[in-house]
């Protein structure tokens, strides 16, 4: 018997050990973050964990909870086989344990609490003899019985009595105050366990986990890393446009605001910003056949309800082929530059930061890849991180359209801003160390030039007045003609000579009953479709000059021209 029982707990003991073995569970951390621009970001882990040639399972932890699971993409060694994986989100849960100080007092307090309890039972036994004692010498005194009771035995009576209630009313007494002792003592030990108590509350936070079916060829400690695509983080460009008013030098200083709220912290996380993002259609659009078609109310009606599409592919350049042919573009790397970058919590010094970034192109996108260990929490709070650095080859002028704005505006003119890798975003401008503005950065453009509005330059006074000797309205046979000279004054308040670009404009006129011309323009750039003058001013430091233009509008008497 006893050889049968001895079989059955080694048979138990060897299925739990075997049960034991057949799961394998690790945490992988975050080692690196490709954040795209706009929202989405591809997050890396890797972990190492020991492996038999009984598991079947792995269990990795601590994984974001919002995955696109068809772009899980998982690493393993050769002699592993991955059959098959899954992912699921995992709410831990955590048992509460009694701290053991916090058994003692509850145990003192059970104690205190029985004694308490024990002078409650006396104090009771005291008031019923207070009481019997009471009724018992009433009886005896009022009783009507055969002997008659003497005072003098009446007076011992008495005594005796009072001998006994005095002795229990004490005991009363002291009872009730050493209960309140002993609840005082209850509310010390209870204030003890409060204070045990209080530690900082543990938020119960989901994650996610990957399951791995495998076949494991040997027992060994084998690396995996995997990697997936979510969209609950992203990054938006900002930009730091810093000018030195003396020497005219711009430094550009790239920045992203970066948000995370993937369920899980970036902890120690190398990144990479990338300029593209895989929410962008990959698909090239395709042309259809065109038909004509005579409208027909019923058959419009129809066609509208039909949803046949005809299928085409990308056309080769070749035209001699008989069959369409699908075109595929990939792009490789073209180069790659070592650039600056600086952390938004850890500040390092310009001199080494072109040691940390560096920047990859491809045909499609730009890549920035920071060879530095960032904190980001996921709490969707924004965190700055600066990318890099660059100084900028640019021309300073002052722009100013006096008609519009009374102001003038200092612009940067860069050429050459294709090589930026820019992206649409705002741009704080300092000057001199001074913040004075936002502006925005839109490179949405196909011209050759960029300008970059530095905010209103109160060092350049711009005046447009109405020169009114040469300004009048005359009425002759049918018509009326109207003269009209405006003269602009600029002048440079600065120490520095300063190249301005003025704008004003004419009226122009699409009917054959106006008619509008200009005669006087200063030498002014004239753009007759648009009507808009341009002069190009060189003024020496605190120079003024005055440009004048003028033009006439002749139309019949009768009519009025309400906008001019």
């Amino acid at each position: 018997m006893k050889k049968t029982i001895l079989v059955i707990t080694t048979l138990i003991a060897f299925t739990f050990a075997i049960t034991a073995q057949d799961t394998a569970k690790a945490i992988a951390p975050l080692t690196a973050a490709t954040v795209y621009f706009g929202y989405g970001a591809e997050l890396t882990h890797a972990t190492k964990l020991q492996v038999t040639t009984n598991t079947k399972q792995i269990i990795i932890n601590q994984l974001s909870t919002s995955i696109d699971i068809n772009s899980i993409q998982i690493n393993v060694p050769e002699n592993v086989a991955l059959l098959s994986q899954q992912f699921v989100l995992f709410t831990p849960t955590y048992t509460t344990t009694i701290n053991a100080i916090i058994k003692k007092y509850q145990d003192t307090i059970t104690i205190i609490q029985k004694e308490i309890n024990k002078n409650g039972s006396l104090n009771n036994i005291e008031e019923m003899i207070l009481e019997k004692t009471g009724k018992l010498i009433e009886t005896t005194i009022n009783a009507t019985t055969v002997k008659t009771i003497t005072s003098d035995e009446t007076l011992k009576l008495i005594n005796a009595y009072t001998v006994r209630i005095e002795k229990s009313k004490t005991i009363i007494f002291k009872l009730k105050e050493l209960n309140d002792e002993l609840y005082e003592k209850i509310e010390v030990y209870n204030k003890k366990i409060n204070d045990a108590t209080i530690v900082p509350e543990r938020n119960v936070k989901s994650y996610g986990q990957i399951i791995l079916q495998v076949i494991c060829g040997k027992n060994e400690e084998i690396p995996i890393t995997l990697s997936y695509f979510t969209n609950t983080a992203g990054f938006t460009p900002m930009y730091d446009v810093r000018v030195n008013s003396k020497t005219n030098d711009i430094k550009l200083v790239y920045k992203a605001a970066i948000t995370q709220t993937t369920g899980i912290d970036w902890k120690q996380t190398k990144l990479t910003l990338s300029t593209s993002n895989p929410h962008w259609s990959g698909a090239a659009p395709l042309l259809s056949p065109w038909y004509l078609q005579q409208y027909v109310p019923q058959l419009y009606s129809a066609i509208q309800n039909d949803n046949y599409k005809a299928v085409n592919s990308i056309q080769s350049l070749s035209i001699n082929d008989n069959q369409l042919q699908e075109t595929v573009v990939v792009g490789y790397g073209i180069k790659k530059e070592k650039r600056q970058m600086q952390n938004s919590i850890t500040t390092i010094d310009p001199s080494t930061l072109n040691k940390y970034t560096t920047l990859s192109e491809s045909q499609l996108n730009t890549n920035f890849e920071i060879d530095l260990p960032y904190n980001i929490n996921s709490n969707g709070e924004v965190h700055s991180v600066t990318i890099k650095e660059e100084k900028i080859e640019a021309i300073l002028k002052n722009y100013t359209l006096p008609k519009l704005d009374k102001d003038a505006y200092l612009l940067a003119e860069i050429a050459n801003w294709q090589q930026l890798d820019l992206l649409p975003g705002t741009a704080n401008i300092i000057m001199d160390n001074t913040y004075i503005g936002k502006s925005a950065i839109d490179p949405n453009s196909t011209a050759d030039t960029l300008n970059l509005s530095l905010g209103k330059d109160k060092r350049v006074a711009v005046k447009r007045t109405v020169v009114k000797e040469f300004t009048s309205t005359k009425t002759s046979g049918n018509f009326t003609k109207q003269n009209f000279t405006y003269e602009l004054t600029i002048k440079n308040n600065k120490t520095t000579a300063v190249d301005v670009l003025a704008k004003d404009q004419y009226p122009i006129s699409n009917e054959k009953e106006i008619e509008v011309v200009l005669e006087n323009t200063s030498d002014a750039m004239v753009n007759n479709e648009t009507g808009v003058l341009t002069w190009q001013v060189k003024l020496a430091p605190g120079e003024s000059q005055k440009r004048r233009f003028s033009y006439t509008v002749k139309y019949p008497k009768e009519k009025r021209i309400y906008n001019l």
